[in-house]
């Protein structure tokens, strides 16, 4: 397939995205570059400087919120890509509302709770749509151990064992390494559809 042939294929699929931080920025760009037709971001977050050593964001962007910044940076990539942003708390309730129209979720956060809850509304309320979830990215090195797996419509991309902790940030090689192992299921997933 020529780039044209992907990019023509791709615009006719919309992305959601759960959490604009590390993975959420990361992979919304890339998918931004090979030409995805839509993306819906939901966080409700603003940048800070501590971002900036893994998120898509710039330090003129310091106090936006993450939202309103990231779809500036995607349309100044591609204009093509339509965003739709929701500044916004995902639930349980708001999640299927929200990404109703979405072909593949990404989820895309870095609290264990918010990932539980968004992989259970999507499994269950969303059975047909696949959920790429990120799991283990911390610290740095190790490349090998960074991997995906499918469980049905579930797929998790990282080393699934590396916790964020004070002596193991996470840094922006590995989460971008993760971020785009979640944009390249996306295309596999959306470039191999019938």
């Amino acid at each position: 397939m020529t780039f044209s042939e992907i990019k023509n294929k791709l615009q006719n699929y919309t992305v959601g995205i759960a959490g604009a931080g590390g993975l959420g920025s990361n992979c919304a760009v890339s998918l931004a570059r090979t030409g995805i037709g839509k993306l819906i971001i939901a966080d409700f977050d603003t940048i800070d400087e501590s971002n900036l050593n893994r998120q898509y964001y710039f330090y003129n962007q310091i106090g936006e919120k993450k939202v309103n910044a990231l779809k500036k940076n995607i349309n100044s990539i591609n204009h093509d890509t339509e965003i739709i942003i929701h500044d916004i708390k995902l639930t349980e309730d708001n999640i299927p509302k929200i990404f109703s129209n979405c072909d593949i979720i990404i989820e895309a956060f870095d609290v264990a709770e918010m990932k539980k809850i968004l992989i259970e509304a999507v499994l269950s309320e969303m059975k047909q749509t696949p959920v790429i979830s990120g799991s283990g990215m911390a610290g740095w090195g190790d490349n090998n151990s960074l991997q995906s797996r499918q469980l049905e419509n579930l797929y998790i991309c990282g080393d699934e064992k590396s916790n964020i902790s004070k002596t193991n940030p996470p840094l922006a090689p590995r989460v971008a390494i993760v971020a785009n192992m979640q944009a390249n299921l996306v295309l596999e997933i959306l470039l191999n559809k019938k």
